[in-house]
């Protein structure tokens, strides 16, 4: 058997999602002769299995709700219950369609970039990949940015749960689904399959739901989750076991408040986790060890061989598509140009498409009061809003929280229709260095979600001269 073919570049890129796609047009548009190693499929996590098809699954949830609640606005709509397998069917042709607007094979080619298809990359040295193929690749630099997998807690049984990446793998609607996990994607998924008629029971050890968000947009998600029916249990001490009984259902076992506890449900969803798919990588015959399921990095980006660098999941710090793609871009431009760019990550919104959207920027308003004690935070409810009231969407508010003493945005966290699309009116506002007085004086148009930046801007100097006419 001949040897296989042994290929060297500037640049070999391991993976082909929004960080890998985003350092290898930029390594490219920089000069340098570029590979892109992907073993599956162009996109990434976010695309194929992760934000994309969780949008059109919220998009659906939407549609129902507004089904149930058209009667009021003298729509008679029959209410019919969900086509499970025509729903997956959607969201398969819409994530399909997104691949096919992104293009990136085409880019790639466009840019001079090879992207090879042959298989999942492994280090066989700090210089040298091999794939699947047997092909191998050497390269001046590497850019790591694999994505992530959900990861299942090591109990018995827990190969019975699905894992959220494979939710379209069910066969039908469950009308039982325990959820364990309340982060980012196990809300997302609780209000899913709510709405689709679903009974959600939401686990989580941690004492609230949404743990890394404003503690006062957790509570208020958690509220509405309990006012639709859903089942949720914070402060749980351990999931125990997971088993099949006779009649096919999973039964469910825990340990809450000192006492075992167990439900039997037709589905049981583990969103507990996401470590980056460094596991298989061969990353010590690189010379990298992996920390906590990551590859460590420096503020450049660079691993401890530094013609190595990790971006997006594969260093495990900020996890989101609006990250990596920045990230990507920074480590080709060190990596080419020999810089130390960095990508500060300290405005970075983020929310979720639960019932109601939530999202947020910068600190929390806890992490505002511990570094000033008299910050100054403003929460305008939604009921304030002629928007939310003209849509019979009321339930919401957005918090702005600013420093007394410069006068700019710390924080902003909004609960409520269309939260995300305000967090990210208030996170262009807060990048652009906007104070609160011009942020006050914004003519927002009437009648308009955004709005409500506006008023929350005015309440923050409202307060802000109520204090001095104290002191």
């Amino acid at each position: 058997m001949p040897d296989a073919a042994t290929d060297h570049f500037d640049i070999v890129v391991i993976g082909a999602g929004p960080a890998g796609t985003a350092a290898a047009l930029r390594a490219a548009e920089l000069g340098a002769k570029v590979a892109v190693a992907e073993a599956n499929r162009t996109g990434g996590t976010c695309v194929n299995t992760g934000c994309v098809p969780t949008r059109v699954l919220a998009k659906a949830a939407r549609l129902m709700r507004e089904i149930r609640t058209a009667g009021a606005y003298g729509i008679d709509v029959e209410q019919r219950p969900l086509d499970w397998s025509a729903t997956v069917a959607r969201v398969q042709e819409r994530v399909d369609l997104v691949r096919s607007i992104k293009r990136e094979a085409e880019r790639f080619s466009d840019a001079g970039i090879e992207l090879v298809l042959e298989g999942k990359a492994r280090f066989s040295d700090d210089r040298t990949v091999v794939l699947d193929s047997g092909r191998r690749l050497t390269a001046e630099t590497f850019i790591v940015c694999v994505g992530g997998h959900s990861r299942r807690l090591p109990v018995p049984g827990a190969e019975l749960a699905t894992v959220p990446e494979d939710v379209l793998t069910l066969t039908e609607l469950p009308g039982r689904v325990a959820i364990i996990g309340a982060g980012n994607t196990g809300a997302q998924l609780a209000t899913v399959f709510s709405s689709f008629g679903s009974h959600v029971t939401l686990l989580d050890v941690a004492p609230r739901i949404l743990m890394s968000s404003d503690a006062r947009i957790s509570e208020h998600v958690s509220r509405a989750f309990v006012e639709q029916g859903m089942d949720v249990r914070t402060g749980i001490e351990t999931i125990t076991a997971l088993s099949r009984a006779q009649d096919g259902s999973i039964t469910l076992a825990w340990r809450e408040a000192g006492r075992p506890e167990s439900g039997c449900f037709d589905a049981a969803i583990m969103a507990t986790g996401w470590p980056a798919d460094v596991g298989d990588l061969g990353l010590d015959a690189a010379g990298i060890e992996v920390v906590r399921s990551a590859i460590p990095v420096d503020s450049s980006f660079r691993s401890e061989v530094s013609h190595i660098f990790a971006v997006g999941d594969a260093n495990g710090r900020d996890m989101l598509v609006q990250a990596a793609q920045f990230e990507g871009e920074a480590a080709a431009e060190n990596a080419v140009l020999d810089t130390n760019r960095r990508t500060q990550h300290h405005l970075l919104p983020a929310g979720g498409f639960t019932d109601p959207d939530y999202a947020g920027v910068g600190f929390t308003e806890e992490q505002a009061r511990e570094r000033d004690a008299g910050c100054i935070v403003s929460v305008v409810p939604y009921t304030d809003l002629d928007r939310a009231v003209i849509d019979d969407r009321e339930r919401g508010f957005l918090t702005l929280i600013s420093d007394r003493m410069r006068e700019l945005i710390l924080g902003a966290h909004a609960v409520g229709e269309n939260a995300v699309e305000v967090i990210q009116s208030v996170t262009t506002a807060m990048a652009a260095g906007i104070d609160v007085a011009t942020l006050a004086g914004v003519k927002f148009a009437y009648p308009t979600y955004s709005a409500v930046i506006g008023k929350a801007a005015r309440g923050l100097l409202a307060e802000k001269a109520e204090r001095t006419a104290l002191a």
